[in-house]
């Protein structure tokens, strides 16, 4: 009896010390997507100039320029650290400025460069469309989303609504999508910089003016430019 209750209780230690063995954790095997892209919504703001400007021309005041979007990514080499972007956007610009727009008694548009002592405020602002195509430049990877950039393409704008504003202290001239101005604007830009943060400049090339709009009996011929901060969200 005392063997047989001997080897009753090393079958109930060895079960006990089954039943109490830790099995090894399964992980399971997460794939990561090498075939990434860089896909974005872009935000963007920017302090507003021009150039080629008339004799006498100054800007006042802060030119507010707010823009957004989103870009497609495209890489075209298999690190993916080059790619080719384009997307849709829209932009708000602001300008405050001596350039005034007003009407005489015709009705007819004509310009002056006035002294800011001439009038009590003065400014323009539009609101286009944006269609910017650009080639991309990183050193990212597919395990990090912080890395430098450097990108550089065109934008195409279309200028759906302008509007310019002038308050000469006896009389108050609203111009809504003046003719002069040209609708299609286009232009390079550049934006560097590591992670959200980066760098923005704007140069547009064509005018903002018709080249049938003058000043003094000499063309208009002011085009943009928009330098500030550009940040990019996944």
């Amino acid at each position: 009896m005392r063997i047989i209750f001997s080897c009753l209780f090393l079958l109930t230690f060895f079960s006990s010390f089954a039943q109490e063995e830790v099995k090894p954790e399964v992980k399971p095997v997460i794939k990561i997507d090498s075939l990434y892209r860089e896909d974005q919504f872009y935000f963007s703001v920017t302090y507003n100039m021009f150039t080629d400007i008339p004799i006498d021309f100054k800007q006042n005041k802060f030119s507010l320029g707010l823009s957004g979007g989103f870009l497609r990514d495209m890489p075209v080499n298999k690190s993916r650290t080059v790619a080719i972007a384009a997307g849709l956007g829209l932009s708000y610009q602001n300008y405050n400025q001596n350039l005034t727009i007003s009407r005489d008694g015709q009705g007819a548009i004509i310009y002056g460069v006035n002294n800011s002592s001439e009038f009590v405020s003065n400014r323009y602002r539009q609101y286009s469309i944006d269609l910017p195509i650009e080639f991309r430049w990183r050193n990212s990877t597919y395990e990090s989303t912080k890395f430098w950039r450097i990108y550089g393409g065109v934008k195409l704008s279309y200028i759906f609504s302008s509007t310019s504003l002038l308050d000469d202290g006896e009389n108050n001239y609203k111009i809504n999508n003046n003719k002069d101005i040209n609708k299609f604007q286009y232009g390079p830009y550049l934006a560097a910089g590591y992670n959200t943060w980066n760098v923005y400049l704007y140069y547009g090339l064509s005018p903002l003016f018709n080249s049938a709009t003058t000043l003094s009996g000499e063309k208009i011929n002011m085009k943009t430019l928009n330098a500030g901060l550009i940040f990019y969200i996944l």
